[in-house]
């Protein structure tokens, strides 16, 4: 690709022509290792390839060996690049492997520089030294031609690795996602469920509107994978989807929680993101505390081992809690989960706070509350000690912490806010965020402006006496207004959590695209959602019918349709539905659209697939025309100007600044050229 010329920061090293080398007879290869070997050999048999299907397994490179051979293979053209020449193109091609300029990085005496395997997809990082006796040892399976060429292969295992030679040459360094900067106080949660396509146009946006974001925000595990060799063995947990009728593999979309963190930071230094020096954050969201996940603790703690911001989720644990309604019984009850310096300390911390309790309403929700604490304790002391084991220096350890008690049922109550708070800090916990639960539905406005102030105010004041930002969870779809006084009652101290409107981007780009192929793939997307919502409007599970009509009954009435005519039997449902043009603003492909995405055959009738047809479905995604790409990354890039605006996190200015930058863009590969500086 062209590009403007950018100067290169690299150190100056002679070219191949001025090196005598001798002549190579073979091509080298050092033993290959890897702990997820047996997960690569499964992918590549079937050939998926991580170009078109990132992120299943943690390693970034499937085969060490063809990776070795392009790389000494095209080593005399590589030469001359590693030395700094035609340093401003996104990528130069060397027969099938490609170098990318910007992803340099230093380690000791070294330049190294991110290169690809365009057959696959696999990277690693390459060198060169005129010292032919230099090798790199703090990594494993690095190749050498024996002549000062080195490569590291960017497998799990050599992660940890890489973060800690970073952070011995520059503890501010952005190559990894990190707990820094505003993402302490406020942030944009940008959800990952979907796929990774969104990560370029997340980084431009952090560009040029100056900021830090959560760049990668996944559920764990009800999207994400964390044990890949257990979704090789078919051994995956279900979990329920009330909505649809019936449940679904965990890793819903096919993404393993180690392969979306590497692959988040091999995007972003192919695209020379880290050289802005702009944190971005990585969200290990709902991590389930108690209930059947106690026997994945150790699993879970790994798999987020790289997250800067973890977020508890208590309601696993709270699921089968009932809260004593007797005083008395109450407090023998508090007194026995709880020992009396903490009850006291609570007590102490809500009256300074202005919480008034009924009688027994502390010690209820002391009892009903701290077992679960307890456990979050624990899961909190793994991932500490863990980072510790891991991590050499004080900052590639840090991470911030939320606790989510949104999904426990029922709104949140200031009172339930208060103990919640007040009991963490006396076992010894402090969190950044909490995100209480205020009534929101994900994709759907809150109707009352009056309340909405009235409850975020009211819960802001409890949290500034812990100094806690306010966590808003199922943020998507709502209006300016409610953003807007969500950023006013909270001082603009609030994180806003977005997920599904970056498929509803996806599915609108694919409407909008003047490509056969694009629109095929669209056509076929809302007809299996048509498809699953007309089967469930007449499903004999109550909850599943219920909901079927609901997101119908939207679709209606947003097409000023009497939406009570159409329910007579499925075939005249399907035939209503038929007379509507397809678009992504019905209420019902929403809401069920990202179940196609790994779906076997397109069916809904394999959901879930994390077998060769589930993922030959993902790649029809990442297929997509340039056309397609340019149009997603607008909408996506606009709905985060939005968002940055209404919460107040952005001045108006800039954001109007932004979106004439966005307006301004002729193609996909413009706007990946302008994220390195």
């Amino acid at each position: 690709m062209a590009a403007k010329a950018k100067k290169s920061s690299s150190k100056k090293i002679k070219s191949s022509s001025s090196v005598k080398k001798k002549p190579i007879k073979a091509i080298k290869i050092s033993k290959i290792q890897s702990k997820y070997e047996k997960v690569n050999k499964y992918l590549l048999s079937n050939k998926i390839w991580i170009k078109d299907n990132p992120a299943i397994s943690p390693d970034h490179v499937l085969d060490q060996a063809a990776l070795w051979t392009q790389v000494v293979k095209n080593s005399d053209g590589l030469m001359p690049l590693m030395a700094g020449q035609r340093s401003g193109e996104m990528n130069v091609r060397l027969g099938e492997l490609l170098f990318y300029p910007c992803s340099r990085i230093s380690l000791r005496d070294r330049v190294w520089y991110l290169v690809e395997n365009a057959q696959n997809g696999d990277v690693g990082f390459v060198s060169w030294n005129e010292d032919q006796r230099s090798r790199e040892e703090r990594f494993i399976g690095v190749q050498s031609n024996g002549q000062g060429l080195l490569m590291i292969p960017l497998i799990w295992e050599n992660l940890a690795r890489l973060k800690n030679g970073l952070y011995l040459e520059d503890p501010e360094t952005t190559v990894f996602p990190r707990a820094a900067a505003s993402l302490e106080k406020s942030s944009l949660g940008v959800g990952a469920r979907f796929t990774t396509l969104h990560w370029p146009t997340v980084a431009w946006t952090m560009t040029i509107l100056g900021i830090p974001i959560t760049a990668n925000q996944n559920s764990i595990p009800r999207e994400l994978v964390y044990d890949p060799l257990a979704m090789l063995g078919g051994k995956l947990a279900k979990v329920p989807f009330p909505f649809i009728g019936t449940s679904v593999p965990e890793g819903h979309q096919g993404q393993s929680v180690q392969g979306m963190t590497i692959a988040q930071i091999v995007t972003f230094l192919k695209l020379g993101f880290h050289l802005r020096r702009i944190a971005y954050g990585f969200n290990a969201d709902h991590q389930p505390v108690g209930g059947r996940f106690d026997a994945v603790e150790d699993e879970l703690v790994s798999g987020s081992l790289f997250a800067s911001y973890v977020t508890y989720d208590l309601s696993p644990e709270l699921a089968d809690a009932v809260r004593i309604d007797d005083p008395e019984k109450a407090r023998k009850a508090a007194e026995k989960a709880a020992d009396k310096a903490q009850l006291a300390k609570v007590a102490k911390r809500c009256a300074e706070a202005g919480i008034l309790f009924s009688e027994g309403e502390m010690h209820s929700l002391v009892a009903f509350i701290a077992p679960a604490l307890k456990k979050l304790k624990k899961r909190d002391d793994k991932m500490v000690a863990l980072r510790e084991k891991t991590f050499s220096h004080p900052e590639a350890r840090k991470f911030w912490r939320e606790l989510s008690i949104d999904e426990i049922p029922g709104e949140t109550t200031p009172e339930t806010l208060g103990v919640t708070l007040a009991l963490a800090e006396a076992m010894g916990m402090a969190f950044q965020y909490v995100a209480p639960n205020i009534g929101f539905q994900k994709n759907m406005p809150y109707g009352d402006s009056m309340e909405l102030e009235q409850k975020v105010s009211r819960l802001y004041a409890i949290m500034k006496r812990w100094n806690v930002s306010f966590g808003f969870h199922s943020g998507s779809g709502k209006s300016a207004e409610n953003y807007q006084i969500c950023g006013r009652m909270t001082g603009n101290q609030l994180e806003i959590k977005t997920s599904g409107r970056y498929t509803y981007e996806m599915g609108r780009a694919l409407s909008l695209s003047g490509q056969a192929a694009d629109q095929a793939l669209w056509k076929e997307w809302y007809a299996f959602c048509k498809d699953l919502a007309v089967e469930g409007a007449f499903a004999k599970n109550d909850v599943q019918r219920n909901m079927a009509r609901l997101f119908l009954e939207r679709t209606f009435r947003d097409e000023k349709l009497d939406a009570l005519l159409h329910f007579k039997d499925k075939r005249s449902l399907a035939k209503s539905l038929d007379a509507l043009k397809p678009s992504p603003d019905h209420a019902f492909w929403f809401e069920y659209n990202f179940l196609f995405v790994l779906a076997g055959g397109g069916s809904p009738k394999n959901l879930g697939d994390h077998g060769p047809a589930g993922y030959k479905q993902r790649r029809r995604f990442y297929a997509v025309s340039e056309e397609t790409k340019l149009l997603y990354s607008r909408g996506v890039c606009r709905y985060l100007i939005y968002l940055a605006e209404n919460t107040g996190i952005v001045s108006t200015a800039r954001c109007n600044e932004a979106r004439g930058r966005v307006d301004k863009l002729t193609s996909y590969a413009e706007l990946l050229r302008d994220i390195a500086p």
